[in-house]
């Protein structure tokens, strides 16, 4: 009887061991779940710098259920590509311009009108609070993605190979733009001939003379190091261009509803970051980039402001009164917390 009881014991005590590593085992495996995020940025930008704040606190937020694989420098895709892969699922988070994100919900591409505000709070108020943007980002989670915050990029600027004084200097020139309607129509209005071409191929395109130019906010001109092929930098501030952070659709609703909460706020957290340092940094970036031998400057800026006026009623032909709309949320911002 006595054997008979040690037998259960041991044979009782073995499968429980045996329940207890397959637990761990099942527990380290959970703890050890890899989401890839993907960016364009060089390793030393405000992006990269943000991602990684974002992915120490998403492994602290969910206590370690989660880490996140940052790819920078395009290492995965490309803006356009990356956007594809939160649908297909081949990576989990990307942050890009808002503009990237038309390609799936051209209304968007009205974020990037140019000349709606003038500093970055009016920025960020547009961005947190506007009606018309929160409706339109709420659309997404059916294209396959969500935005969880905005990050910070800054406003678009030009560097060219030549002095870009006034919209004059631009006849007959090639600008690198991205694919979003608005800021091609805004370049043609300025006078320049548009290349769509990938943000990965624009150093070497200008350095070969395929464009002459490029326009990106000093952040993006900076840590890309456009400034040592196109030393012309204009800070025209045409157009405002924050970054939101997306994650898949798929991903999000595999999270349960305490690591969606986590995530959430080490989203939120990382975007404060982000704004402060890029806000933060402008001007000694700019004076880095002088100290390397760009030459910088500040054109007058109503030839510009009224070159671009035909854009509005372009946008209207086409998008109706959700331009209206926006520009209404744009002029109310400008109104309420005036530029210092």
């Amino acid at each position: 009887m006595l054997k008979n009881v040690s037998r259960f014991t041991t044979g009782a005590l073995v499968a429980v061991t045996a329940l207890s590593g397959a637990l761990l085992f099942s527990n380290n495996a959970s703890a050890e779940k890899v989401l890839r995020f993907s960016h364009t940025d060089n390793p030393g930008g405000s992006r990269q710098a943000a991602a990684e704040v974002f992915a120490k606190k998403v492994e602290e937020y969910t206590e370690g259920r989660y880490k996140i694989r940052i790819y920078p420098a395009g290492q995965l895709a490309n803006d356009p590509k990356a956007i594809e892969q939160l649908q297909l699922g081949g990576v989990d988070f990307t942050v890009s311009a808002t503009g990237s994100y038309a390609t799936h919900l051209p209304s968007l591409n009205l974020t990037a009108m140019p000349f709606l505000v003038d500093t970055y709070e009016q920025g960020w108020e547009f961005y947190d609070n506007s009606e018309w943007l929160k409706n339109e980002f709420s659309k997404l989670p059916s294209k396959g993605f969500r935005v969880l915050s905005t990050w910070e990029a800054g406003f678009r600027s030009f560097t060219t190979r030549m002095e870009l004084k006034s919209p004059a200097d631009a006849k007959g020139r090639k600008m690198r733009v991205y694919p979003n309607d608005m800021i091609r129509w805004t370049m043609e209005a300025i006078g320049f001939q548009t290349v769509v071409m990938p943000i990965t191929d624009v150093y070497l395109s200008i350095q070969q003379g395929v464009v002459d130019g490029q326009e990106n906010p000093v952040d993006t001109i900076k840590s890309l190091r456009f400034y040592e092929v196109a030393p012309y930098i204009t800070l025209t501030r045409h157009v405002y261009s924050p970054l939101p952070l997306t994650i898949s659709e798929n991903t999000w609703q595999s999270f349960s509803d305490t690591d969606k909460a986590a995530v959430k706020k080490a989203a939120d957290e990382a975007a404060t970051f982000s704004r402060n340092l890029v806000r933060d940094s402008v001007n000694s970036q700019l004076d880095e980039m002088k100290a390397a031998g760009a030459k910088i400057s500040t054109p007058e800026i109503g030839p510009f402001r009224d070159a671009v006026a035909s854009v509005y009623e372009k946008a209207k032909g086409i998008y109706g009164e959700d331009v209206a709309k926006v520009l209404a949320d744009a002029a109310d911002i400008r109104k309420r917390l005036p530029a210092k």
